[in-house]
C-alpha cells in the first residue's frame, strides 16, 4: 500500500562531501587574521586530530577556539562537523544555526542543516534550507536529490497515519521502516512503529524503538513511562524499575510514573525475597512469598508465569511433588517452552514414580534446547529409575515416600524391624522373616546415609553389585551388616541363628 518510492541513496552520502567544506574552510582560515595565537593553534590542532579521526580530542580544541573567537562562523561550522561525527546531531544543529545567524548565505551550512532537519523528520524546515541552497546554486546535485525526496516522504507519513487508523499494523510497519531510513532521528516515527509492534504483541521490537525514542528527546517522560510498562508487560521487572526511575528523574511529581514506580518497586522486592529464600534452601518461605507476589501482580502473564515457575521449583524441592506438578502445569500453560518448569515438573513426576511422564517432560525440554544438560541428565536418571523399579525399592520396603526425612525413615525402620524380627518366627516363616529383615536393614542403611541415598535416588543401588560397574563390590564394605546393631523390644542388641538346612 506504500508509495513504493525508493529514496535517493545519495542523501546518505551527503555527509562525506562535508569534509570538502571543512578542508576548504581550514585553508580560508589560514588567510584570516585570528584574534589570538591561541585560537589559531587550537584550530590547527583540531584539524590535525579531525583528519586522524580523533573526534573527541578535536572537539576539545574547537571548544577552545569558539570560546576564543565567538564571532567566527567557520569555527562553529567545523565544530558542527565533529559533533556529527560523534553522533551528536542536536549539538551540531545548534552550531549550524549559529553559523547561519553569522553568515546566512553560507550554503554548506544551509545544506548540512537541511540534512539534519530531514533526518529529524522536520520536513518543512528542511524544505526551506534546500530551497535557499537551490536559489543560490541551482545546479547543486545534493540539494536537488534531497529536495526531490521530500514529497515522497510526506506522502508516506500521511499513509502511515491512515494505515494505523485502519489497524493495518503490518503494512504500517513497512511504511514506517522505509521512512526511518530517511528520518532515523524522528522520535515520533519510532514511537508510532513501537505502537504497531505492541499491537502485534511484538514487545521486544516495540521496546527497541521506544528506547531509541527516549534518547531523541531529553524530556520524554511519557516515552519512559511507556517503555517501563512494556518491560513490565514482558516480565522484565528489574529493567522496568530502572526505566521508570528515569521518568522520575525528569519529573519527580509525575503522577503516573510515581504510581507505576511504587508497584514495580514492591514487586521487584518480593521477587528478590523469593530468590533469597531459594538461595537459602528455605522452600516453605519461597512458596509463601510467591503467593504474596501473585496478589501484587495477578494479571500480567509473563510475570505470573515466572512466579508460578519459581513456586513450582520450591514446592518440588520442598518435598511436595503433587502440588509442584499442579503449579508447574499452570506455569507451562502460560509458556509451554519454559524448560526450567518442564524439568521441575519432570523431577516432581520422578518423586511420584510416574516415570513415563517424567521422561516425556525431560524429552520435551531437550527438544527445545538440545544443549540443556539438566534435561539430558534427567533422561538418564529416569532410565535408571525405571530399571531400579524392577529391582529392590528401599522406599517401598520401608513404606515411606521418596521425600521422607531421616526421622520418618527411622520410625518406619524400627516398626518393621520389630515386626519382622527373626526371633519372632519359627520354621519356614523364620526364613521368610530373615529375608525381609535383611531387606529392611538394607533399606535403613541406604536411606539414612546421604551419599548412598543420593546414589539410589539417581537410579543406582549402592548395595547392588550390578550397579557398581566393576568397582569391586562388597556388601559389607560400607559397614552394612544386618546381623549387627539390631535390637529387641528392650532396646538392646539382638542375636539369632540362621538355619540353611
Amino acid at each position: 500500500m506504500g508509495s513504493g518510492k525508493n529514496y535517493s541513496p545519495n542523501i546518505y552520502r551527503i555527509f562525506s562531501s562535508l569534509w570538502v567544506f571543512v578542508y576548504a574552510a581550514d585553508n580560508h582560515l589560514a588567510g584570516v587574521s585570528a584574534s589570538t595565537a591561541d585560537v589559531e593553534n587550537h584550530l590547527h590542532l583540531g584539524m590535525q586530530l579531525l583528519a586522524r579521526g580523533q573526534y573527541s580530542d578535536a572537539l576539545s580544541h574547537y571548544h577552545a577556539a569558539v570560546d576564543g573567537d565567538p564571532s567566527n562562523y567557520l569555527t562553529y561550522f567545523k565544530r558542527a562537523t565533529v559533533y556529527l561525527a560523534l553522533g551528536k546531531s542536536k549539538a551540531a544543529l545548534e552550531d549550524l544555526n549559529k553559523v547561519i545567524e553569522l553568515k546566512s548565505d553560507f550554503l554548506a551550512a544551509r545544506l548540512q542543516r537541511g540534512n539534519i532537519l530531514l533526518k529529524q523528520g522536520r520536513l518543512e524546515e528542511a524544505h526551506i534550507d534546500y530551497e535557499w541552497v537551490l536559489r543560490l546554486d541551482p545546479l547543486n546535485g545534493d540539494a536537488q536529490r534531497a529536495y526531490g525526496d521530500l514529497e515522497p516522504v510526506k506522502r508516506d507519513m500521511e499513509l502511515a497515519y491512515i494505515l494505523i487508523e485502519d489497524r493495518d499494523y503490518i503494512a504500517a510497519i513497512d511504511v514506517l521502516t522505509r521512512l526511518l531510513q530517511v528520518c532515523p532521528w524522528d522520535g515520533k516515527l519510532r514511537e508510532m512503529r513501537a505502537g504497531c509492534y505492541e499491537a502485534l504483541n511484538d514487545l521486544v521490537n516495540a521496546i527497541g524503538d521506544l528506547r531509541s525514542a527516549t534518547k531523541m528527546r531529553s524530556d520524554n517522560t511519557e516515552g519512559y513511562l511507556k517503555l517501563s510498562q512494556l518491560h513490565y508487560k514482558l516480565g522484565e521487572v528489574d529493567e522496568s524499575l530502572t526505566v521508570i526511575r528515569e521518568c522520575l528523574k525528569l519529573d519527580p511529581d509525575h503522577k503516573q510514573c510515581f504510581k507505576h514506580y511504587k508497584k514495580v518497586k514492591k514487586l521487584a522486592a518480593q521477587l528478590r525475597a523469593m530468590q533469597d529464600s531459594i538461595s537459602q534452601n528455605d522452600y516453605t518461605s519461597c512458596v509463601e512469598k510467591a503467593n504474596v507476589a501473585l496478589t501484587t501482580e495477578p494479571e500480567m502473564l509473563h510475570i505470573v508465569q515466572h512466579i508460578k515457575g519459581r513456586m513450582c521449583h520450591c514446592l518440588n524441592k520442598g518435598g511436595q511433588p503433587s502440588e509442584a506438578i499442579s503449579i508447574c502445569s499452570e506455569a507451562l500453560k502460560l509458556n509451554a517452552e519454559d524448560v526450567n518448569a518442564l524439568c521441575d515438573r519432570a523431577d516432581a513426576y520422578l518423586l511420584n514414580e510416574d516415570y513415563d511422564k517424567a521422561k516425556e517432560d525431560f524429552q520435551h525440554a531437550v527438544n527445545i534446547d538440545e544443549h540443556l544438560q539438566r534435561a539430558k541428565e534427567g533422561l538418564e536418571k529416569t532410565q535408571k529409575l525405571v530399571k531400579q523399579a524392577k529391582k529392590r525399592d528401599y522406599y517401598k520396603i520401608l513404606g515411606v515416600r521418596r521425600t521422607a526425612g531421616k526421622r520418618e525413615i527411622m520410625k518406619a525402620y524400627r516398626k518393621l524391624a520389630m515386626k519382622w524380627h527373626p526371633d519372632n518366627f519359627q520354621g519356614d516363616e523364620k526364613k521368610t522373616a530373615e529375608k525381609k529383615f535383611i531387606d529392611i536393614a538394607a533399606a535403613k542403611e541406604v536411606l539414612t546415609d546421604p551419599e548412598k541415598r543420593q546414589k539410589f535416588d539417581n537410579g543406582e543401588d549402592p548395595l547392588d553389585p550390578d550397579s557398581q560397574q566393576g568397582q569391586g563390590f562388597n556388601p559389607f564394605a560400607h559397614g552394612f551388616n544386618p546381623f549387627q546393631g539390631g535390637f529387641h523390644q528392650g532396646g538392646g542388641p539382638f542375636t539369632f541363628k540362621f538355619h540353611f538346612n
